[in-house]
């Protein structure tokens, strides 16, 4: 339903959650105050003191604040490397005593409404691999880049703690290549490949379930039951309608549909996307881009049958539609395991 769904203007985050990790990271830069809630309409006393509370574009417009000021690029890392587990209450409890990966990728997707306001992570596993993606929440425009560097360290990071060991994640970036990949290579490794049709990050799928030295069962499941007690967490209405449409990828509802299904109105529904920076078809096609890529990537689907499952015309029809979305020629998204990257 759209009422249950978070939009860029819910004031969703606690000021001593991601906010205070932002401030701490001005202070030590020696960003005043003012120039980190430059636009945000927030009051830096209520924000010290907790009292406040930050809906994503404000948390947004304080990143792209602190990125401004960014003179050496490495403010995306830098915070990647402290996002998470955080400081968020019951959740970052859990995620430090999560028993493996498939536990503490789990909790991040269930619980992103703490844990990652502003893009969605999203777990694919197929072909002895798992693919973590992420797809925009809420609108980041211009942002989208620094935000994928932000998660995608966090997330190793998170890794390399709880397993003890780096994890050798492979990195596809949507974007091409930034001039100076020094930052890049210091906080994800060497195996990174631009020009890719998602943002994702890929590893053999053998280590979802080994376990992690440092979990303490009893305490995880507690914490389960807590996180429970809680109360169903939210998703943002991108989220929710691109779970929707994926669901039925195959017979995909019309605009009018989707909106029934939420329990609003065409209008209503087109008027919120808009203010998330996207409409119904452009979430429509990037639904396709993506299923597009993994039944070639890991089901060997050619362009006439894509054509065929998408109920295309022909093949011809698909490949335009596809550069349309994408603005690339259809092909494998990424490297194959054990090809150089």
């Amino acid at each position: 339903m759209l009422a249950d769904c978070y939009s860029r203007d819910t004031p969703l985050l606690p000021a001593m959650h991601q906010p205070a990790l932002l401030s701490s990271l001005a202070a030590r830069r020696d960003m005043a105050s003012d120039m980190l809630l430059r636009g945000t309409g927030l009051d830096a006393l209520a924000l010290s003191e907790g009292r406040a509370a930050v809906s994503p574009a404000q948390l947004l417009a304080m990143l792209a604040n602190l990125a401004k000021q960014d003179g050496q690029r490495d403010v995306a890392f830098e915070l990647g490397q402290q996002w998470l587990p955080g400081h968020y209450g019951t959740i970052s409890l859990a995620l430090l005593q999560a028993p493996n990966l498939a536990e503490a990728l789990s909790l991040l997707i269930t619980h992103q409404d703490q844990l990652c306001p502003l893009l969605g992570p999203r777990l694919q596993v197929e072909g002895g691999e798992l693919l973590l993606y992420w797809t925009d929440s809420v609108g980041v425009a211009a942002l989208m880049p620094f935000l994928v560097e932000l998660h995608m360290t966090a997330v190793s990071a998170l890794c390399r703690w709880l397993a003890d060991e780096p994890l050798p994640w492979r990195y596809c970036f949507n974007r091409t290549p930034p001039r100076n990949l020094a930052q890049h290579q210091v906080h994800l490794g060497s195996h990174l490949q631009f020009g890719c049709q998602l943002d994702a990050m890929v590893l053999d799928s053998q280590w979802l379930h080994q376990p992690w030295p440092r979990s303490n069962p009893a305490a995880y499941a507690m914490l389960k039951q807590q996180l429970l007690r809680q109360g169903r967490p939210q998703y943002s209405l991108v989220q929710v309608l691109y779970d929707r449409l994926h669901a039925q990828i195959g017979n995909p509802p019309t605009l009018e549909e989707a909106a029934t299904l939420l329990a609003t109105s065409p209008a209503t529904l087109k008027r919120h996307l808009a203010k998330h920076g996207t409409h119904f078809q452009a979430l429509l096609d990037l639904v396709r881009t993506h299923e597009s890529l993994r039944l070639m990537q890991y089901h060997g689907y050619g362009q006439e049958e894509l054509a065929q499952y998408f109920g295309f015309h022909d093949a011809r029809n698909f490949r335009r539609s596809f550069k349309r979305w994408t603005g690339m020629a259809a092909s494998l998204p990424f490297s194959l395991a054990g090809a150089p990257w």
